[in-house]
């Protein structure tokens, strides 16, 4: 599955997980691999940029943190992010410099690349959001299967077994999630692509492409 590979979802120069990423095929494959590559990497922050407010939390010292946000780590919170009002960060998280956490949002074992947003009430648990993706109000990503079975990459006839029992979803970069949309477990969705609201998403969703539901996909016009 091309379409799914790290290399065509995601610009690695916008992120502080590069290094991570670079090792794997697939952006699930690092899933299991985010809590420790956070300790690793945050005992080599500079000390002139962040803060280590508490152990294995850092945090940029350009970033906004509203006193309400409840952070636990291990954590980075990159420069120029904003953390918002009752954003709740239960561990495992990188978010992005730039990036958005907003009221509300709760955020467990997940990359944010720089300048996501997830600004109202969102969900985000064992996924990875590419730059500059952003999801709408009251948006989430599911990462567990109502019966409890290992998560799989469906793409019509092709799968992948991932072995793991949670899986979120691997979002592109640019993609925009309409408000109240739900991505399932495994869901990967390409660079580009707009998520029409309300949406429930299953599998692979190709880049540059509209998904208004799951049997109308169209292709982005260049005037879109």
């Amino acid at each position: 599955m091309e379409e799914c590979k790290i290399t065509n979802l995601y610009n690695l120069d916008e992120t502080i997980a590069k290094e991570l990423l670079q090792k794997a095929t697939y952006p699930w494959e690092v899933l299991p691999q985010i809590k420790e590559y956070i300790i690793e990497i945050g005992r080599k922050l500079d000390k002139n940029k962040y803060d280590e407010i508490e152990e294995n939390i850092w945090i940029a010292k350009t970033a906004k943190v509203a006193k309400t946000a409840y952070i636990n780590g291990p954590v980075i919170i990159g420069e120029n992010a904003e953390i918002r009002h009752c954003a709740f960060i239960r561990g495992s998280a990188i978010i992005g410099e730039g990036a958005v956490v907003g009221n509300s949002t709760e955020l467990k074992n997940v990359i944010l690349f720089n300048k996501v947003q997830v600004p109202h009430y969102n969900y985000v648990g064992d996924s990875i959001l590419g730059y500059k993706s952003h999801m709408g109000a009251g948006s989430i990503t599911s990462n567990v299967k109502s019966d409890k079975k290992l998560v799989e990459i469906k793409n019509n006839n092709e799968k992948i077994e991932t072995g793991l029992k949670k899986v979120g979803a691997m979002v592109g970069d640019n993609v925009e999630v309409g408000c109240g949309s739900i991505l399932n477990p495994g869901s990967v969705i390409g660079r580009n692509t707009n998520i029409y609201p309300l949406s429930s998403v299953r599998g692979v969703i190709k880049e540059n492409s509209i998904y208004k539901n799951q049997n109308e996909i169209v292709d982005k016009r260049d005037d879109t």
